[in-house]
C-alpha cells in the first residue's frame, strides 16, 4: 500500500530542528560538568525558581512536537495507534536528551521541572490531535488540501507555513530573506584579525556600497514573488490560485509589519513601506497575479530564477548599523533562542526553497 506524503511530517522534522536549536544554543563552550559522574546523569535537578516566561515556553513548545506527531502519523496512513506513539514518545524523551545534554554547556541550566514541562507540552499536542481527528479536522485538511493543491505539495506547504515566520527576522530589505553574507564578512574579519592576511583582505571583505532605489525595489519585488510562485508550483488550476496569491501577499505585509513592530516599536510597524519599497512590493503582487495563468513547472522555473535573483542582491545589500544596535540588543534579551530560531529560518529559507523547486522541476509528471 503506498502511503501518502503528509506536510505534518515535514513539519515535524522542522520543529525537532528548531527544538534543537532552542535547546543547545549558543552550542559552546562544551565541558565536562566537574565533580559530576555518570549515573548522575539520569537525575535532572529541581529549580530553585520558576520564571513564568520559561514555564510557558517550555510547555507550548512541545505542543506541535505531539500534535504534528500524531498528525504524521494518521495521515500517513500507519493508524490510530502509531500516531499515539509517535506523538506521546518522542516529546519526553527528546526533552530528556536536551536536559542531559545542557549539562555539558555551562550556559544552560537543566532542569527537572522543564522536562515535565516539555513532556506536558507534547501531550497536549497529542490530546489536541485526537479531539481534531475525532471531529474530522485531519480529513478536512486533507480534503482542503487535495482541493487546493496538488501532489507530492508536502514539502512546499512546510515551506510556506514557515515562510512567515522567516520573515520575523529583521533585515535592511523588507522580505529579503537570505542575507548571510554580512555575517560572513564579519566572521571571516575576526578569523583574519592579527594574522598577515588582516591587511590586504579586512578592506576588501567589509567594504559595502548602498543600493540604488531601483535595485532596492526589484528586491523587494523578488521577496514578494518567490514564494508566491512556489505556491502556484503546487496550485491546482483555477480562481483559487488568486486567493491563494491574496493571501499569501497578506501574510507577508503580517509578517513584516510584525517584525517591524517587535523591532523598532508598534508605532512603526509599516516605516518599511518608503518610496524604494512600495513600488517594489506593488510589482511583486502584479506579478505574482499574473503569474496564476500560467503552468505550475513553468512557476516552479521562475520562482527559482527569482530566488537566485533574491539571494545575490540581499547578499549585496550593506548591514544596517541601527538595524544591528536592535538585533543586538534583543539577541541578549530573553528572545535569544526565539530570535535565533528566527535569523536561521530566514538565513535558510530561500536555499531549501530553491533545492525543491529544482528537484520539481527534474520530477516527471506534472
Amino acid at each position: 500500500m503506498l502511503r501518502r506524503q503528509s506536510s505534518a511530517t515535514w513539519l515535524l522534522m522542522a520543529h525537532v530542528g528548531l527544538v534543537l536549536y532552542a535547546s543547545l544554543y549558543p552550542f559552546w563552550p562544551w565541558r565536562w560538568p566537574p565533580g559530576m559522574g555518570l549515573p548522575w546523569l539520569l537525575s535532572l535537578p529541581w529549580p530553585q525558581r520558576f520564571w513564568s516566561f520559561d514555564l510557558e515556553v517550555n510547555l507550548v513548545g512541545y505542543v506541535p512536537l505531539g500534535l504534528l506527531g500524531y498528525a504524521a502519523a494518521v495521515r500517513s496512513g500507519w493508524g490510530r495507534g502509531a500516531g499515539l506513539l509517535l506523538g506521546l514518545l518522542p516529546g519526553p524523551l527528546l526533552s530528556f536528551q536536551m536536559e542531559t545534554l545542557q549539562f555539558f554547556l555551562p550556559g544552560r541550566v537543566p532542569s527537572l521541572s522543564d522536562w515535565a514541562l516539555n513532556s506536558a507540552g507534547s501531550t497536549l499536542g497529542v490530546l489536541l490531535g485526537l479531539v481534531l481527528h475525532a471531529l474530522g479536522g485531519l480529513r478536512h485538511w486533507e480534503d482542503l488540501r487535495d482541493h487546493w493543491f496538488g501532489a507530492s505539495s508536502a514539502p512546499a506547504l512546510a515551506l510556506l507555513a514557515l515562510w512567515p515566520l522567516a520573515l520575523l527576522y529583521p533585515t535592511p530589505l523588507p522580505f529579503g530573506l537570505g542575507q548571510w553574507l554580512p555575517w560572513w564578512r564579519e566572521t571571516l574579519v575576526d578569523t583574519l584579525d592579527g594574522t598577515p592576511w588582516a591587511l590586504h583582505w579586512g578592506p576588501a571583505v567589509t567594504l559595502q556600497h548602498d543600493l540604488p532605489p531601483g535595485l532596492e525595489a526589484l528586491a523587494t519585488a523578488l521577496g514578494v514573488l518567490a514564494p508566491m510562485l512556489l505556491a502556484l508550483a503546487i496550485a491546482r488550476p483555477g480562481l483559487r490560485r488568486v486567493a491563494l496569491i491574496l493571501g499569501g501577499l497578506g501574510l507577508g505585509l503580517l509578517g513584516t509589519a510584525t517584525a517591524t513592530a517587535m523591532n523598532i516599536g508598534p508605532d512603526h510597524a509599516w516605516a518599511w513601506l518608503t518610496d524604494a519599497t512600495r513600488p517594489g512590493l506593488v510589482l511583486g503582487g502584479v506579478l505574482a497575479l499574473l503569474a496564476c495563468l500560467l503552468p505550475s513547472r513553468v512557476c516552479a522555473a521562475l520562482g527559482a530564477l527569482a530566488l537566485c535573483a533574491l539571494i545575490s542582491i540581499v547578499s549585496l545589500a550593506p548591514s544596517d548599523p541601527y538595524l544591528a544596535l536592535n538585533v543586538q540588543a534583543w539577541e541578549n534579551g530573553r528572545f535569544v533562542n526565539l530570535y535565533g530560531l528566527t535569523r536561521w529560518l530566514a538565513w535558510t529559507w530561500p536555499f531549501v526553497a530553491l533545492a525543491w523547486l529544482l528537484a520539481r522541476l527534474v520530477q516527471r509528471g506534472e
